[in-house]
């Protein structure tokens, strides 16, 4: 790293620190103010964000302002989180706790599987708290950046391996020994990692990762997000464990992780980032294939053992 990507960063971990020192409610609702803004101006970013959702069943421009609003939340309070842990982590409610505890008696490691929902970045510092977690992640794009989450991740119990063969290594060794890892399964994968599969009713190249990890090493897969709840109180952890034993094929294996994902989305379905770019094609990736017929007659919709209470998270046009 160059003098001036250091003197950058040094200023952006500074200006951080600065932010997070102000309360919770105050950043989420200056956060909220900044995503309608943005969401203001015609781009791709408006958009995709309307498109995607569209593709999940909320069409309106309510429901888009309202989950714009919800990613400007999501972007403010990521310094407190980050260097304010342990206050962040008090505001922290759950009602699945026993999802997790059952799952670490069992002594077999867990696999957290945390989806762009929600404030993903409490989710495992709550649970680093617990029980030691190693999670993955992809470096930054902006080199400046690199330093300041490299800070704003340090954790006694929490250990980050890149997204790459070395941190595949590194998950299975923890696995093996009853650890706990955490990954995010919504990103699109590079060429060879991923299947088409349906996600919201569109074929999406999802990962493979997660379904190798958990047959391979034999550990329980839980998904996890952090609800947001309202005027700055906190956020409400859902824990979810999937189905075992999982299916045998890769594309059966990410199919049943897609349709569990989709029905936690739907539980606060505004703070899905549905922005980012889910149905991209990666380069040299095989075709896209149609969607199965039953899929496309269907429409996008959750398997029964995963739906949300009747009415849970609907799009209401007046709620804007």
């Amino acid at each position: 790293m160059g003098n001036a990507s250091r003197h950058g960063a040094g200023i952006l971990q500074f200006a951080f620190r600065l932010i997070a020192v102000l309360p919770l409610p105050v950043l989420q609702a200056a956060g909220r103010v900044l995503g309608r803004l943005i969401y203001t101006f015609p781009g791709r970013y408006r958009q995709r964000l309307r498109a995607n959702a569209s593709l999940a069943g909320y069409p309106h421009a309510a429901f888009a302002r309202r989950s714009a609003a919800e990613a400007g939340a999501m972007i403010l309070e990521l310094p407190r989180v980050w260097f304010r842990t342990q206050q962040s982590v008090a505001r922290v409610v759950t009602d699945d706790w026993d999802v997790v505890q059952a799952a670490i008696d069992e002594g077999r490691g867990i696999l957290f599987l945390t989806p762009h929902l929600g404030c993903f970045e409490i989710t495992a510092r709550y649970t680093a708290q617990r029980l030691p977690l190693t999670i993955m992640f992809r470096p930054p794009r902006k080199e400046m950046l690199a330093p300041v989450l490299e800070t704003a991740r340090h954790m006694s119990s929490l250990e980050v391996v890149p997204a790459a063969a070395q941190g595949v290594r590194a998950f299975v060794r923890a696995l093996r020994h009853g650890r706990a890892v955490g990954l995010l399964p919504d990103q699109a994968p590079s060429v060879g990692e991923g299947v088409w599969v349906p996600f919201f009713g569109r074929m999406a190249y999802t990962m493979t990762l997660p379904g190798k990890l958990a047959v391979q090493t034999g550990v329980p897969v839980i998904l996890a997000a952090g609800e947001r709840l309202p005027k700055g109180r906190g956020w409400r952890l859902h824990y979810v464990r999937l189905p075992e034993p999982l299916p045998s094929a890769a594309a059966e294996q990410a199919a049943l992780l897609n349709e569990a994902m989709e029905a936690l989305i739907r539980r606060f379905p505004e703070q899905y980032l549905w922005s980012y770019n889910r149905y991209k094609v990666p380069a040299g990736a095989p075709p896209v294939p149609s969607a199965p017929p039953a899929v496309a007659a269907a429409g996008p919709a959750a398997p029964r053992s995963y739906l949300a209470p009747e009415g849970a998270g609907g799009d209401d046009p007046s709620r804007c």
